[in-house]
């Protein structure tokens, strides 16, 4: 009797429809066991232990393992080094076989390198499948096979090369007769690796309401106008393909992209890893950053005196999300008006995002700061107080995150004046450009 075994394991695809890797492995010869790691070497980054992502994955693969039981299955859940999980997966298991999708951050192509080494000792093949984007890595290139780096063009030939066979769904459900049969396995608690329940409210994946008119309301920070289905896309609980289709088909171009911006960024990181911590132009890298750490904490609090600014910063803290207009604002005030290194903005907003993804947050980030791909400009430095008349003229955003701003002698006094901020920023800039 034949009692080996193939391995799903889910990352950053935590859903059964629609997913490549695990279509795959329901069609291959063996029955498919689920497997995800609650890995240390992440979670150990993680200062704060109520961090809701942590929360959302925990009670997403909570609900994965309750969906698998309903197919007499279960997903085996591990708390360990990605190492020691799978020498307890092949202890445990006659594996035949692994399955998962790719994942493009520089951690996780080293940990699938060392993990493809250790199956391949034990003469156990390690498959991996494109599942989060439409096309990845060097699949959009110029006619010179070198990858773009700028956006207008590559997102051009993004659109020329989709058509339906990338938008195509994998008949996931179909094939679930062919999961492991088992008993519910145990799984960890919140508590074992290490984290409390966060409360903090995670969007919901009904993006498609806002999609009709996203062009129209998406840079209004007081409406709910864009779908924030950011952490969705980020851990795999909503399609790419299925967004894709859905934006194609309401043909509506802004949202689309949206959607194409975050994976040039994810082609820019992969074929230039150096950019997660280096300016992707590297002179930038010369610029002398003054770096005040008061002017940090004022810009990490929401108390820097521009209201705009400090709304968007308070709504970041309180709620793990921030309106993407306002993003653009206060990562070029931290980077421009304060001269403080882009880095640190980089790695606050890491640690705050429901959204995080590291190519969209680095490159957002680059952008702002003039060091990037595709970059603003440096002589462009965005005016809070024209962002303000632009786009909150009502001051209703404003009036919901800073409440004391109707009260001047409650309100701090701006920490740094625009028009001296501005003429210093061009200044160091020019000096560092210039040699």
């Amino acid at each position: 009797m034949n009692n080996k075994t193939t391995i799903f394991w889910f990352r950053r695809d935590l859903r059964l429809d629609d997913n490549a890797g695990l279509y795959r492995a329901l069609k291959s010869d063996n029955p498919v066991l689920c497997l995800f790691i609650f890995d240390p070497a992440i979670l150990d980054q993680l200062d704060d232990k109520q961090d809701a992502r942590v929360t959302f994955i925990y009670d997403t693969t909570k609900n994965l393992q309750q969906e698998l039981e309903k197919h007499n299955s279960s997903l085996l859940v591990l708390y360990s080094t990605v190492e020691m999980a799978w020498q307890q997966v092949l202890k445990d298991y006659d594996v035949a076989a692994v399955y998962t999708n790719h994942d493009y951050e520089p951690y996780a192509k080293k940990r699938d390198e060392a993990v493809a080494e250790l199956l391949t000792r034990h003469g156990i093949s390690f498959n991996t499948f494109k599942d989060q984007v439409i096309f990845e890595r060097a699949e959009i290139t110029k006619d010179d096979g070198k990858p773009y780096t700028v956006f207008t063009p590559y997102s051009r030939k993004w659109k020329q090369k989709l058509n339906d066979f990338y938008l195509k769904s994998y008949p996931t459900r179909i094939y679930l007769k062919h999961l492991l049969k088992t008993a519910p396995l145990p799984m960890p608690t919140l508590q074992d690796i290490g984290f409390k329940r966060s409360l903090q409210t995670i969007p919901d994946k009904n993006y498609e309401p806002y999609i009709i008119d996203y062009a129209a309301k998406r840079d209004y920070p007081a409406i709910k106008g864009t779908t924030r289905i950011g952490i969705h896309l980020r851990f795999g609980t909503v399609s790419i393909r299925k967004a894709a289709t859905y934006a194609s088909e309401v043909h509506e171009k802004t949202w689309l992209n949206e959607l194409i911006w975050r994976e040039f960024y994810m082609m820019i990181l992969h074929h230039f890893p150096q950019t997660q911590d280096h300016a992707f132009r590297p002179e930038y890298d010369r610029i002398k950053w003054i770096n005040n750490e008061k002017h940090f904490e004022a810009w990490c609090q929401g108390k820097t005196g521009y209201p705009l600014v400090d709304a968007g910063m308070r709504e970041l803290n309180a709620t793990g999300f921030m309106h993407n207009r306002v993003r653009m604002l206060t990562a070029s005030f931290l980077s421009k008006h304060l001269l403080i290194d882009w880095r640190w903005g980089e790695r606050y907003f890491a640690s705050k995002l429901l959204d995080y993804e590291m190519a969209s947050n680095v490159g957002g980030w680059q952008w702002a700061a003039g060091s990037g791909t595709d970059a603003a400009p440096y002589f462009r430095i965005f005016s809070p107080d024209a962002q303000t008349k632009r786009f909150d003229l009502k001051m209703e955003y404003i009036k919901k995150w800073v409440p004391e701003y109707a009260d001047f002698s409650k309100y701090p006094k701006p920490i740094v004046d625009h028009a001296f901020a501005r003429d210093r920023c061009l200044s160091a800039f020019k000096e560092a450009l210039s040699k």
